[in-house]
């Protein structure tokens, strides 16, 4: 139960912004379609949770995460009571509950399947999973708008089971020639692997065996690490095993998984830097 004080304290915590003009457009073409599920395009970087939370609200709104740093994010700009349905936390009847998907598609019963006018799900090229999927049933929403950067799946599941339409689309090029992101920089390293007898199986490597093909390439990762690197610097690893490899050869370095229990600390720790 929130009282009016903590509802005040809330609110001076909000993030205020100026929205872009394409972000405008897309809020207004949002709110112009009929009831239906719809799905937007935005490149990371271009602002997708703020779009989404400025878009009005006439009822209640659920939001979906894939991960619960990901969960995180939307409240700062919520100018509402906002209420959680992640890990141990639960929510209480907040105009806004921004859940994780793991750990709603076990609470369902806990709501009403009228309770939301609104589902946003965010990173929505997930949406053709079972587990998003059994939320989708359970809801009877007006409107559901999935933000995704990338609406095209490497296993080709099909998001037109989820989404009648892309009603607003922008992408990276759009993006960079517009001035909202800048250039992209690119180098090529050879770390010396070969992927060519590793098996591909829904559009992606098999992961067993892209982790034995990857085996003994720690040092030349390390090594471009030390040449090339400047700043803060994020390293994708094909595997738990590669990147506990990996830190091990450069001083300072943390491996986040799925199984470290102070990711947030650690991911906040980074932002910082």
């Amino acid at each position: 139960i929130l009282c009016r004080a903590c509802s005040a304290m809330f609110r001076m915590e909000v993030t205020t912004i100026q929205l872009r003009d394409y972000q405008k457009e897309c809020i207004e073409k949002i709110q112009s379609m009929p009831p239906g599920s719809y799905l937007v395009q935005m490149p990371t970087g271009c602002g997708k949770t703020a779009t989404f939370t400025h878009i009005p609200r006439k009822g209640r709104v659920l939001v979906l995460a894939h991960r619960e740093e990901l969960a995180r994010q939307p409240a700062k700009y919520y100018d509402c009571p906002v209420g959680f349905e992640i890990a141990a936390e639960h929510s209480h009847g907040e105009d806004v509950v921004i859940a994780s998907v793991q750990s709603l598609v076990r609470r369902l019963e806990r709501f009403n399947p009228h309770d939301f006018d609104m589902i946003i799900t965010d990173e929505a090229h997930h949406a053709a999973a079972g587990t998003y999927k059994k939320i989708y049933d359970y809801f009877t929403p007006e409107k559901h708008i999935g933000f995704t950067a990338t609406p095209n799946r490497g296993d080709k599941a099909r998001l037109d089971d989820v989404y009648s339409e892309i009603i607003f689309q922008r992408d990276l090029r759009w993006a960079i020639q517009s001035g909202f992101l800048c250039d992209i920089y690119c180098l090529r390293v050879n770390i010396g692997f070969d992927l060519s007898g590793v098996t591909v199986r829904n559009g992606d490597y098999a992961p067993g065996e892209l982790d034995e093909a990857m085996d003994g390439t720690a040092d030349a990762i390390a090594q471009a690490y030390r040449e090339h690197a400047k700043g803060a610097t994020l390293i994708f690893a094909v595997s738990v095993h590669q990147a506990e490899e990996i830190a091990k050869r450069i001083p300072g370095a943390v491996v986040v998984t799925g199984k470290t229990k102070d990711r947030a600390e650690i991911i906040e720790r980074f932002s910082r830097r």
